[in-house]
C-alpha cells in the first residue's frame, strides 16, 4: 500500500505543555484514518502538522513523499480541509464563497465555474447558490465547507469534527458524502468525538489521550479484542459486585464498574443475562458492543478536563 501521511516520534509542545507526545503512524492511500480522544487528547494539534499551519517541535510527518512544514506549499496544494469552525464569509453568497476560494489557488475561472456547480450538486445546494450564509442551516453550512474543501481536488481530505453541532439526518448526509469521496479514492483523515461516526467511516482508528497514542487499529477488532461481542448493565450497589462476580464466574470474559453500573463484557450474553435473571436482578441491559465502550474503556468513564 502507498503511505498518504507517514508521522515518526511526532511531539509537539506549546511552553512546558505537551501536546502531543511521540506519536507515530501510518496512513495508507485510499482510506479514512480517524483520531478519537477526549477533548485535550491531540487530535486536532496532530492533523495541523499534518496540513502544515502549525511547526512540528520534534519528529516527522510525510504527506505523500514531502516532508510536512508550515512552509510547505506542496502539502497545502494536495489538501483539503473541513475545518471545526463554520469559517465561510457571511457577506457573500453560497457560490461566491466558492468562486473566491478557487481564486485562492488558481483556477481558471471557467474551470471553477464548472467545478462550482458540480460540487454544489454534489451536496445538494444547487437551489441555495445565490442564498448569503446567514440564510443556511448549520447543516448545509456544514456541507458547504466539505464542497469547498474539494475545490482543489485534494488526495487528501482532513475533516475535523465535520458533524458536531448537527442533526442526526443532517450527520448521516454528511456521512454519506464522505463516503462518497472515499469510494472515489481521496485519503480521509477524520477527527471526531462521535463513536458511530468513527465505526461508519474509519477503515482504522487511533485512540488519543493526553497526546499519547492507547491503541491503534480496525475498529470492528479492537472493540472484539477489548469488549468481546457484547455487553450487560447491572445497576446494582457496588458492595454487591463480589457476590454477584463471584456467582458469574466463567460468563464473563471482562469487568468494570461506573458510578451505580456494573459492565459486564461477553461473546455470548444469553447465559450470562438468564443467570442474572435468576439471580432476580430486574435492571439488566443486554446489547452489542461498541466503540464507545473501547473508548471508555481505555480513555476512562469520569469526566476529564
Amino acid at each position: 500500500m502507498i503511505k498518504a501521511v507517514s508521522a515518526e516520534n511526532l511531539i509537539k509542545k506549546y511552553g512546558n505543555f505537551t501536546a502531543v507526545n511521540g506519536i507515530s503512524f501510518d496512513i495508507s492511500e485510499g482510506e479514512c484514518f480517524g483520531f478519537l480522544g477526549p477533548n485535550g487528547a491531540g487530535k486536532s494539534t496532530t492533523v495541523r502538522m499534518i496540513h502544515c499551519v502549525s511547526p512540528i517541535t520534534s519528529g516527522t510527518i510525510v504527506v505523500f513523499g514531502e516532508r510536512a512544514s508550515i512552509e510547505s506549499r506542496i502539502i497545502k496544494k494536495m489538501t483539503g480541509v473541513i475545518p471545526q469552525e463554520i469559517t465561510l464569509d457571511p457577506d457573500l453568497t453560497v457560490y461566491e464563497n466558492l468562486s473566491v476560494f478557487a481564486a485562492f489557488f488558481d483556477i481558471p475561472r471557467s474551470v471553477a465555474k464548472k467545478r462550482i456547480g458540480e460540487l454544489l450538486e454534489f451536496i445538494e445546494l444547487t437551489n441555495k447558490s445565490r442564498c448569503r450564509i446567514d440564510e443556511l442551516s448549520t447543516g448545509m453550512k456544514r456541507r458547504l465547507l466539505i464542497a469547498r474543501s474539494m475545490l482543489n481536488q485534494p488526495k487528501l481530505i482532513i475533516a475535523d469534527e465535520p458533524t458536531t453541532g448537527l442533526d442526526p439526518q443532517a450527520r448521516h448526509l454528511i456521512w454519506q458524502r464522505l463516503r462518497s469521496l472515499k469510494k472515489k479514492g481521496t485519503t480521509l483523515i477524520l477527527t471526531t468525538q462521535y463513536m458511530e461516526e468513527a465505526q461508519q467511516l474509519c477503515d482504522r482508528i487511533v485512540i488519543l489521550n493526553e497526546g499519547r497514542i492507547l491503541r491503534l487499529g480496525c475498529p470492528q477488532k479492537m472493540i472484539q479484542d477489548e469488549i468481546g461481542k457484547e455487553v450487560i448493565e447491572v445497576r446494582i450497589p457496588q458492595e454487591e459486585d463480589k457476590t454477584l462476580l463471584d456467582s458469574l464466574m466463567g460468563l464473563y470474559i471482562g469487568h468494570e464498574r461506573a458510578g451505580d453500573t456494573l459492565y459486564l463484557y461477553c461473546d455470548d450474553g444469553f447465559p450470562l443475562k438468564k443467570r442474572i435473571v435468576e439471580l432476580n436482578l430486574t435492571k439488566v441491559l443486554n446489547r452489542p458492543s461498541t466503540l464507545e465502550d473501547v473508548f471508555l474503556k481505555l480513555t476512562g468513564r469520569s469526566l476529564q478536563e
